[in-house]
């Protein structure tokens, strides 16, 4: 993902994974417009608009006269002179047929217990936006706080701005993730095998007071005089606390990859039980996914995105699962 950005126009504040992922497989310029037919209210509806934003389509959502939810009823969906009508898999397979790339889903039989995978695709979401973080005070840090060439940035001190609410925004989810882990994951491994997860539990601890130190350093910058050498020194720390942090979380989410998660499986919970624990790692993301979750989608491929999201559908609470979708299709 990250051998885009030097190609391309956009900073790198705004390339995303999905752009990526674009570049390769770029949907054809007399590519159809596509009409979709639903209530606005709809959380069916909003889910295949959100399917339809990764194709890279031209997109007419037509709300019907109907204000009521109404996800018992058939969409439908219209591209170019062909028009289809059903619920959600008849439709995500006639957008994967007409448009295959970039891919949405993975024919791949899948037995990973849910709560790993809702813990994988948190770390991979918080990776990527992590790497870009280190990407853009590693340019900022080599550019001295001069402006960039783009003017969609802003001035040094607005494009500083956006740097410290991006970093801001991550710092929130990954705090999540951490507590998430801590209040319900680490408990299962931690009630077959005490102590199991003692080291993942310290490495938490340890990065606290450096992310938090992240944050103060920015505060700092951003009241700084310009261009001076002291604005350009702390530039060059910032950048350089950015990659420890990042080497430090690629170890940790490695190593719980390695030598914890697949140990869920051996827990042996029953269905029941796996549940209640996949919906409790819901539960702790509430604050960030109630307002950063688009945020945190933007960190995932396509396929990944569409994985997280069909993952939220399973949960029990739907009145949550409803708010989420929608969000993600504004």
């Amino acid at each position: 993902m990250g051998n885009c950005f030097a190609q391309s126009k956009k900073s790198t504040a705004e390339i995303a994974p999905c752009d990526c992922a674009r570049r390769f497989k770029p949907v054809p310029v007399a590519a159809p417009t596509v009409r979709l037919y639903g209530s606005s209210s709809s959380t069916l509806a909003a889910y295949i608009r959100f399917a339809l934003l990764h194709k890279n389509l031209s997109l007419q959502f037509v709300p019907s006269d109907n204000n009521q939810s109404s996800d018992g009823e058939p969409l439908v969906l219209e591209i170019g002179s062909e028009t289809v009508s059903g619920h959600r898999e008849t439709l995500l397979q006639f957008i994967e047929d007409k448009f295959p790339h970039p891919p949405l889903r993975f024919s791949v039989v899948d037995t990973t217990p849910l709560v790993v995978k809702v813990t994988l695709l948190q770390h991979r979401s918080i990776t990527w936006h992590l790497g870009r973080m280190v990407r853009w005070a590693e340019d900022l840090s080599t550019r001295g706080g001069r402006r960039t060439v783009d003017p969609a940035v802003g001035s040094p001190r607005m494009e500083l701005r956006k740097l410290g609410k991006n970093y801001s925004q991550l710092l929130e989810v990954m705090l999540e993730h951490a507590q998430m882990e801590e209040r319900v994951v680490f408990p299962v491994l931690e009630r077959a095998d005490r102590g199991l997860c003692k080291a993942a539990n310290e490495e938490h601890a340890r990065d606290l007071p450096v992310m938090n130190g992240i944050k103060e350093d920015m505060k700092s910058i951003g009241v700084m005089d310009y261009g001076t050498p002291a604005y350009k020194e702390v530039l060059s720390n910032l950048s350089t606390r950015l990659k420890s942090l990042q080497k430090h979380c690629k170890e940790h989410f490695d190593e719980e990859e390695r030598d914890l998660l697949p140990l869920i499986e051996a827990t042996e919970l029953s269905g029941e039980q796996q549940t209640r624990v996949f919906e409790q790692c819901f539960d702790a993301m509430k604050a960030t996914h109630s307002h950063l979750f688009n945020f945190f989608l933007e960190g995932l491929l396509p396929s990944e995105a569409m994985e997280y999201v069909d993952l939220v559908t399973k949960c029990s609470d739907k009145e949550q699962t409803a708010s989420m979708i929608q969000i993600i299709a504004k």
